[in-house]
């Protein structure tokens, strides 16, 4: 996710009143700054998988399938699965737990999976724990608070000097570091015992596994075992070990943690000149919850695990270093890697990508695919769906010259039904999510002439490209490529607009087998965010989108 496109209206925020906001940013972090002298203890992913449980029953899986492929992957399509799979390596884990996730967000979700933790800890099990820190702030930060639990270590990664009581001020007060606080991590692995592995778009919160009440993202992940899963560790111990991971302890206390707890539900914060205090408040019987509730495992025997030939592609933590220029490190990056597999197409393209900023390399890239013939199609979010508008400003410059080139592009109806199973019929469909009846585009994925499948973290963006870091698994396998496109293909019909240029204009076709009516304007969307669209648009850079 963008970082400032965190903010609704952050684009507006950091580029119409930015002179105004930065002398502001001096003025609130003149004395901040970071630890000098921080000690970060080096370590490394367990030597031995195969003396756990988890790797035992990778071999034995392995030499079932009869296969010479050292590498053994699941999809994981449905947001139920994404949670159970994960509180199940927790619970089945032995030696180690490696987690790596650009924002883990507090709420009774991922309270159930970091009280899984503390238990795994209890047990003996090494917990790591790294987390970007941009969205370290007021309730989101109690999770820092593993750090001082034994047995588990958390570290931030590129941490953000100033304080934590909210996302807004935290921006405003570093921006006189732009550049740094651009630099994200943008990695989601999840490693036990250096032998079983879950990848893609998800971070952690309910809104990634179908709990909110309100909108929920759609989104992909793979589970992957043998080769890959330590592959996976290896990559995760580089940042883990890298002069930009401190530990939370260097940084900030648990007193410091509480402070920035929200008062209790149900209480109002007093005011006056007496010290502060709690004091009930009316509180409204909360209605009953339409969310169907996760259940806490799955057997991952009986998933279908389809071994196969895979790389991974994933960014060197040094992508992220505070004093690289704009443009990033000349090293090639995952996106760089994504888009050579796509340069090497021979049919068809079926891309995945809820912030599509592709920006002139990689339109010229796309005008070179569709010049040999190759179909291109690209679900996206519309700009009601896009939970980061700012974000839609950088695609609305290129949806024209996609279209005009004979790009297929898709964008995703934000209005769902209270489950998004009903964008394949039959059910299962892309993201699967429970909740509400909002959705929100988040997953990243590819499909490549229906044999090579990619799956990971990065979006088709400038930021994906030269900022974060990012991570992704290209398996190539027939049939997990058709298991993802019929996930993505439905959705598509059914649950996205089709844009097209008719006379010139820009036509949305309303999704198959819906009520709504075709649309000359962005669909979904309120007047108020049009307006906002065509307000920002001018002063947005798309590095920054």
């Amino acid at each position: 996710m963008p970082a400032f496109s965190s903010l609704p209206t952050s684009g507006l925020v950091l580029n119409a009143i930015r002179c105004t906001s930065l002398l502001m940013g001096l003025w609130l972090t003149g004395c901040a700054s970071l630890p000098t002298e921080v000690s970060r203890p080096t370590s490394t992913a367990l030597a031995d998988p195969t003396e756990t449980r988890l790797g035992t029953l990778v071999n034995a899986r392995a030499a079932r399938a009869g296969t010479r492929n050292d590498s053994g992957f699941a999809l994981v399509g449905s947001a139920e699965l994404a949670f159970t799979s994960r509180m199940t390596l927790i619970k089945a884990a032995e030696k180690t737990l490696d987690l790596q996730y650009y924002a883990i967000h507090a709420d009774e979700t991922t309270d159930r999976m970091m009280d899984a933790l503390r238990e795994a800890a209890g047990r003996g099990v090494r917990v790591r724990i790294l987390l970007d820190d941009f969205n370290t702030t007021g309730k989101n930060a109690q999770v820092l608070k593993l750090a001082f639990e034994r047995g588990i270590e958390v570290r931030l990664f590129n941490p953000l000097p100033g304080g934590r009581g909210s996302l807004v001020m935290r921006v405003l007060g570093n921006l006189q570091d732009t550049q740094r606080m651009q630099r994200r991590m943008h990695n989601k692995i999840f490693v036990a015992d250096n032998a079983v592995a879950i990848a893609g778009g998800r971070n952690l919160g309910e809104t990634y596994f179908g709990q909110s009440e309100g909108t929920n993202f759609i989104d992909i992940d793979i589970l992957a075992a043998g080769r890959i899963a330590r592959d996976l560790s290896r990559s995760f111990d580089q940042y883990w070990n890298d002069p930009l991971a401190y530990p939370v302890q260097s940084l900030m206390s648990k007193a410091d943690i509480d402070a920035l707890k929200p008062p209790p539900p149900g209480t109002t914060q007093a005011t006056g000149t007496s010290d502060a205090a709690l004091t009930p408040a009316p509180v409204k019987p909360a209605a009953a919850s339409t969310v169907p509730a996760l259940g806490d495992s799955t057997d991952l025997r009986l998933l279908t695990w389809t071994w196969a030939p895979s790389t991974l592609l994933v960014d060197k933590p040094s992508k992220i270093a505070a004093d690289a220029d704009s443009t990033g490190d000349a090293q090639d990056t995952a996106v760089d890697g994504l888009l050579q597999l796509m340069a090497e197409a021979r049919s068809d393209v079926l891309l995945v990508s809820p912030y599509f900023v592709p920006g002139e390399r990689m339109m010229k890239q796309f005008a070179d695919i569709r010049q040999r013939g190759v179909r291109v199609r690209v679900l996206t979010n519309s700009l009601a769906s896009n939970d980061a508008p700012a974000a839609h400003v950088g695609y609305a410059r290129y949806r024209r010259a996609l279209l005009a080139m004979g790009v297929e592009l898709y964008e995703m109806h934000a209005e769902q039904p209270g489950t998004v199973r009903g964008l394949r019929s039959g059910g299962g469909s892309m993201g699967d999510s429970t909740g509400g009846s909002r959705s929100s585009l988040h997953a990243k994925t590819a499909v490549i002439d229906q044999r090579l499948l990619v799956v990971g973290s990065m979006n088709l963006d400038l930021r994906s490209q030269l900022q974060n870091s990012e991570v992704g698994l290209v398996i190539s396998n027939q049939a997990l490529s058709e298991e993802a496109r019929a996930l993505i293909e439905p959705a598509m019909a059914q649950g996205a607009w089709r844009v097209e240029l008719v006379d010139d204009q820009l036509l949305w076709r309303a999704p198959q087998g819906s009520t709504l009516k075709d649309t000359r304007t962005e669909p979904d969307a309120s007047l108020g965010l049009k307006l906002l669209l065509m307000l920002i648009s001018p002063f947005a850079p798309e590095e920054m989108l």
